[in-house]
């Protein structure tokens, strides 16, 4: 009977650390999905464009292969390798990092360029335009989709590993930037659904329904362009805050201080002559001047993208990640 009891006690102790361990592994998965809040946003603000002008009944399929290729990206192909850096170069993040936040820069610089007509958007005109009709333009439009996923997944797990403490189990670690990919793509893509599926939902309410349901069904008709055009400004404006900070911090761990000493001054400064709300207005000025910064050092990465690290990555990344996804690369 003993020997029972001490059993009972021994399950019980297994299942309190479990179950601390699910908690940890699910705040630390929220902690590193806020962080990666640049990038997600802008995976949103993007993806809808690769179903415009397909049928109604092709858009939920387009979607579900984009958001399958997703998931193979992150935890197919970028977790191991952010394990693999974790185990065996973790001095290696905080660059990958910064590298990740100067892409951020750039696709926010880049989309501000060309609303103001300077450049061309690198690729994405090829991706959401491409040539072809029917299946092959379907294939095509996915194909473009999931290596443009690839690039802002890279950032969202990149992001996710350095929010990890150092001394974590590898097996924790793995189990935390599994949730967070998954998570993460449940989020995007259900998202997209929505969104893309918005227009129709509204014409279905609009023409056969009466009074204050058709009214509604009018409504998102008529709300859906707008609320695009504010996704993508948001989008933009996170990617430039988000990739500005991550740079200020970078360049603080690695010796250079002036940057986040200046921003944290003046941060300060405005912060005390408000003090009604000295921590929104602290937080405020911190995120125009990261986003400043991040718009800055986005314009001048621009020439320097398209003329050397597109052609670049189109010579050897993009194919090598067709190849282990089992499909031709496509230019």
């Amino acid at each position: 009977m003993s020997g029972l009891i001490a059993l009972l006690d021994d399950v019980a102790s297994i299942a309190k650390v479990a179950a601390a361990s699910v908690d940890d592994v699910a705040g630390q998965a929220a902690k590193a999905g806020a962080k990666a809040a640049g990038a997600v946003i802008d995976d949103a603000a993007v993806t809808p464009k690769y179903v415009h002008g397909f049928d109604a009944g092709r858009e939920l399929p387009i979607v579900w292969k984009i958001a399958k290729g997703s998931i193979f990206n992150k935890l197919v192909i970028l977790l191991p390798v952010a394990l693999l850096l974790s185990a065996f170069a973790p001095w290696a993040i905080s660059p990958l990092l910064m590298l990740g936040g100067a892409y951020l820069c750039f696709e926010g610089a880049e989309k501000i360029a060309h609303a103001f007509g300077h450049g061309d958007r690198h690729d994405s005109d090829r991706h959401t335009n491409p040539e072809g009709d029917g299946a092959a333009l379907e294939e095509a439009r996915v194909a473009g989709a999931i290596k443009t996923d690839f690039i802002l997944s890279a950032e969202i797990m990149t992001i996710a590993l350095s929010t990890i403490p150092a001394d974590d189990a590898l097996w924790m670690k793995a189990m935390i930037l599994a949730v967070v990919g998954l998570g993460i793509t449940a989020a995007v893509y259900g998202a997209v659904a929505l969104i893309v599926k918005a227009d129709d939902v509204g014409l279905h309410l609009a023409t056969r329904r009466r009074g204050a349901t058709a009214a509604l069904g009018r409504g998102i008709v008529k709300l859906m362009p707008g609320l695009m055009r504010v996704l993508t400004v948001v989008g933009t404006a996170a990617m430039l805050w988000v990739g500005g900070q991550i740079i200020v911090h970078g360049l603080h761990e690695l010796g250079w201080h002036v940057p986040y000493d200046w921003i944290r001054q003046l941060a300060q400064t405005a912060a005390a002559a408000l003090p009604q709300a000295p921590g929104v207005v602290a937080w405020m000025v911190t995120a125009i001047l990261d986003g400043l910064l991040g718009l800055m050092l986005g314009l001048a990465l621009i020439p320097v993208v398209e003329r050397a690290i597109n052609p670049l990555l189109a010579a050897t990344v993009l194919p090598l990640i067709a190849t282990l996804r089992g499909t031709p690369g496509r230019d």
